[in-house]
């Protein structure tokens, strides 16, 4: 009984280098595949968050509007409705308004790095932007703009 018991405490036993090699090998490969995709669904959820901004700052200058027959650019005035959309943070959604009031264009940057834009106005209807470059810069035209702007939606 002895000799067996000696026995069994001199047998190695345990993992190979080889064996914790392949294994190793195995998770680098899954992690290669992994973190691409990952970061994939992460822009496109920043990007979601930005067309949702700006599509509740709409909602925000429409009540606005409804009230006051023209849109405004005055973050005081939005932030009184939607406080979280017209903050300080880092990319609020900015507000330029067209010449009498009559349309308004509402940009936000996503994290992501793109930028998300919708244009509305009292005689046309709304047109969506998606890009890598700001779409306002600055202006915000009383006819409803065309070039690179879609009906249809980002």
């Amino acid at each position: 009984m002895l000799k067996a018991m000696r026995s069994r405490l001199n047998k190695d036993e345990g993992f190979t280098l080889i064996e914790l090699m392949v294994v190793v090998l195995i998770i680098a490969i899954l992690v290669a595949i992994a973190i691409p995709t990952f970061l994939g669904q992460r822009k496109n959820a920043q990007d979601s968050a930005a067309k949702s901004n700006v599509r509740n700052a709409l909602a925000t200058e429409k009540a606005y509007f409804s009230v006051n027959q023209v849109f405004t650019a005055t973050t005081a005035d939005l932030s009184a409705i939607e406080p979280n959309l017209f903050g300080t943070g880092a990319d609020p959604v900015t507000a330029t308004i067209g010449t009498g009031g009559v349309s308004v264009c509402l940009v936000q940057k996503s994290d992501g790095g793109d930028y998300f834009a919708v244009w509305d106005g009292t005689t046309a209807g709304t047109v969506y932007y998606q890009s890598a470059t700001d779409p306002s810069l600055g202006t915000c035209p009383t006819a409803q703009p065309t070039t690179g702007w879609s009906a249809g939606g980002w």
